[in-house]
């Protein structure tokens, strides 16, 4: 089969290297999400959900298997680099794939600065000597010359680094499970269900702090002009990627939440320090397991998972680029490399910019994840539409199930996770929105309105793309 007439007859030629098989997929988007994610962001999600945080992570893993079936349907039609932009452009029209691009870009943009800074302050708090503005530029230069290398780099580098993630959830799960069989722990399902504090908003609440810890099987679509299998090589992937990481998730955040040493305090005041996992660790194993699990989650979101979140946010300001909706010099890809060289170079500068003015601020982290997971959601609602009006509408697809029902029911479930997010985020995601809405205007006027190669693959315009 030939991956370059899938490129071709949308107006592209094949400029990144197809090197990528499905484990690497795999390993990639296990990576982006991060297998020990929740031990950052325990305190917060137990807080919110009122105790039931595994609750929080099993409907976040329903929600969003929703959604990876709606992008394994989208990458199957459209094979190409650029997620939700190119999915919204080209299944609703070229303005929504602008918009979605925009708002998936508040998620794409942002995500490798909150990861710089999350672990740049982690590694502080452990190396006190090193401030937290050095970690960020270690932590960036690294990332930023193993991606500039190539693809394939990024892909080994990714995978050595997931062996050692896994290797500490293994020791904290083993730990933990033996505390708790032992008496340290009060086993409980309550992390499950609480009938006291059960409510499906407050559920939804924690969820939307949740999803935090699965954004990254997306960014697996961003890969589709870099994989030899094809697109159904992507949807596979993407399944794989979100299952395996639910399972871990609920059981390490189950553990923990039967391990906390003051669940009471922890409710009514949250964690503000962000150290509830490691208290909880400490509790199962002593000192030694909660700084390894402190080192190993710094190290993990400072290195790997901000390596591939660095990839995925330089290929969509590729993918937007090359048609024209950002810079020109953003789609230059090198020609040694086969990777887009600006675009990648840009993301490091922008995310160093970002993590070291968010490092000022007292509320940078809390308010960087809101606006990311917000971004996130409307982005994958808009996934859900493309789906409905693609398939069902312009193809008319009989395939009710799915192109309807499923699409259907994943946009439901995210749509009242979203409506019972916290109001201040609403408030900023939609300011984003709005801006994004001005933009669009601007190109408007300026004779630049959005438009997409190959929406008449009959007659496709190839587009020049430079390389250096």
């Amino acid at each position: 089969m030939s991956y370059q007439n899938d490129l071709s007859k949308y107006g592209y030629r094949q400029e990144l290297s197809r090197q990528l098989r499905f484990r690497d997929l795999v390993a990639y988007g296990l990576v982006y999400m991060v297998p020990i994610a929740p031990m950052a962001i325990f305190g917060s999600v137990y807080a919110g959900s009122g105790g039931m945080v595994a609750l929080a992570y099993a409907v976040g893993v329903v929600a969003l298997v929703f959604t990876a079936f709606s992008y394994a349907q989208m990458v199957k039609a459209f094979p190409m680099s650029g997620s939700v932009y190119n999915y919204a452009g080209r299944g609703i029209s070229a303005p929504v794939g602008f918009l979605a691009g925009w708002v998936i870009l508040l998620d794409y943009v942002l995500v490798p600065g909150l990861l710089y800074l999350v672990a740049s302050v982690a590694m502080h708090a452990t190396v006190p000597a090193v401030p937290v503005w050095l970690w960020l530029l270690g932590f960036v230069a690294v990332n930023t010359v193993v991606n500039s290398v190539g693809i394939r780099m990024t892909a080994l580098v990714t995978r050595v680094m997931l062996v050692g993630e896994l290797i500490v959830l293994a020791v904290f799960l083993a730990v933990a499970g033996w505390a708790v069989a032992t008496g340290r722990g009060r086993f409980s399902w309550d992390a499950f269900y609480n009938s006291d504090t059960f409510t499906w908003s407050l559920v939804a609440g924690a969820v939307s702090i949740a999803v935090l810890s699965f954004l990254g099987f997306d960014g697996i679509s961003m890969l589709a002009e870099e994989t030899k299998g094809g697109s159904r090589q992507i949807g596979r992937a993407m399944a794989a990627v979100l299952i395996l990481a639910g399972v871990l998730f609920i059981a390490q955040t189950w553990l923990a939440a039967m391990l906390v040493p003051e669940p009471t305090s922890l409710l009514s005041d949250g964690d503000p320090n962000g150290t509830a996992f490691y208290d909880a660790a400490q509790v199962a194993g002593g000192g030694w397991l909660a700084t390894l699990c402190a080192v190993a989650t710094a190290i993990a979101w400072g290195l790997p998972n901000s390596m591939v979140a660095q990839v995925a946010t330089s290929r969509l300001l590729y993918a937007m680029a090359r048609d024209r909706q950002l810079p020109s010099f953003l789609a230059k890809v090198s020609i040694r490399r086969n990777v887009p060289i600006n675009a990648t170079l840009l993301t490091g500068v922008v995310s160093l910019a970002l993590g070291l003015y968010m490092a000022t601020r007292a509320d940078g982290i809390t308010l960087l994840s809101s606006l990311i997971n917000f971004g996130a959601m409307v982005a994958f609602l808009v996934l859900h539409v493309s789906v409905v009006v693609h398939h069902l509408i312009r193809q008319r697809s009989g395939n009710w199930w799915a192109h309807l029902v499923m699409p259907g029911i994943g946009f439901v479930i995210l749509a009242y996770v979203v409506v019972n997010a916290n109001i201040a985020v609403q408030r900023l995601g939609l300011a984003w929105l709005a801006l994004g809405m001005v933009v669009l205007a601007g190109l408007y006027l300026t004779g630049r309105r959005p438009a997409l190669s190959g929406l008449a693959p009959a007659q496709p315009q190839a587009r020049h793309v430079e390389r250096v």
